[in-house]
């Protein structure tokens, strides 16, 4: 939906913040959601399908790309991908090596894919606020629905469903491998036993429940800080984009303006996008580091 339609501001942000929403209907119906209303009501089992198509088209496009890559590599004098694709590798596996002191051979495999698959995520903020929305509702139109209930948010990292989905992954790994290297006794008595320690019985029971307090909601806080800084930091640089992009219904002097806004805040859009896929890398690779980690 364009600025330019005969829609408020107000209703021109809600709609470019309202993802294409699949769930059940309070009816009972099953199906796509008409209004930002209507997709409240959905509730917990709704599915964002922009998002879900996004985030799987981007993974898929960040496979395809180094694996086309790696088939291709040769000894030889490389070609200009093999040079991008390797100076990410190296960039990844230094970073890793920094970090991690246990020896594990998925944990770069993995920082590579969360670095990449994330900065690909981010870096659909770039893209016109306009463009894809409004093809969609071209195509939409074309088949007979109404274009103004036709919702395509395209940065999947705007949406929290996306970012705690892999933080929570990330979690569950932390609690794989401290399960798997501490033992189950070893990983319950870091949470009891650190950091109040006594040897006096009676106090025993109380630094135990302390300990655990503390420590459950520092492990709590892993995930649920991993997906609120990516969530928050793109959520908002989305929301500068459709304010600029506000502008350009505003006159010709608000769209030469809005222009040259939206060209500097994109420059540093890139900074911002980049920093938060390798944020999240680095704390993932953090996490599990301390998870291989042995407190005697």
């Amino acid at each position: 939906m364009a600025a330019s339609d005969t829609i408020t501001p107000s209703e021109f942000i809600k709609h470019h913040l309202t993802n294409l929403t699949f769930g059940q209907h309070p009816n009972g119906d099953w199906g796509i959601a008409h209004t930002a209303e209507e997709a409240k009501e959905m509730g917990f089992w709704a599915v964002h399908l922009d998002s879900m198509l996004w985030s799987i088209l981007l993974g898929i496009l960040f496979i395809a790309v180094f694996r086309k890559v790696a088939l291709r590599a040769s000894a030889g004098v490389p070609g200009g991908m093999q040079n991008f694709v390797e100076m990410i590798v190296d960039f990844v596996n230094d970073n890793v090596r920094g970090s991690f002191s246990g020896k594990n051979d998925l944990i770069a495999p993995l920082g590579l894919t969360i670095f990449c698959w994330i900065f690909l995520m981010n870096l659909m903020d770039l893209v016109p606020v306009d463009l894809i929305p409004r093809i969609t509702q071209e195509v939409a139109a074309l088949f007979g629905a109404d274009p103004h209930h036709v919702y395509m948010k395209v940065v999947p990292t705007t949406d929290p469903n996306i970012t705690f989905g892999m933080s929570i992954g990330v979690f569950i790994l932390i609690l794989y491998y401290s399960i798997k290297i501490k033992g189950v006794g070893g990983f319950v008595g870091e949470l009891t036993g650190l950091p109040f320690q006594t040897d006096k019985v009676w106090l025993k029971p109380f630094t135990t429940v302390v300990n655990l307090i503390l420590e459950g909601v520092n492990l709590i806080a892993k995930p649920i800080s991993l997906a609120l800084r990516l969530f928050g930091n793109m959520y908002a640089g989305e929301m500068i984009f459709i304010l600029i992009s506000l502008l350009y219904s505003a006159g010709i002097a608000f769209a030469i303006f809005g222009g040259a806004l939206q060209f500097v805040w994109a420059v540093f859009h890139i900074l911002i996008i980049t920093l938060q896929a390798f944020i999240f890398m680095v704390l993932t690779v953090v996490y599990l580091d301390l998870a291989h980690a042995e407190h005697h």
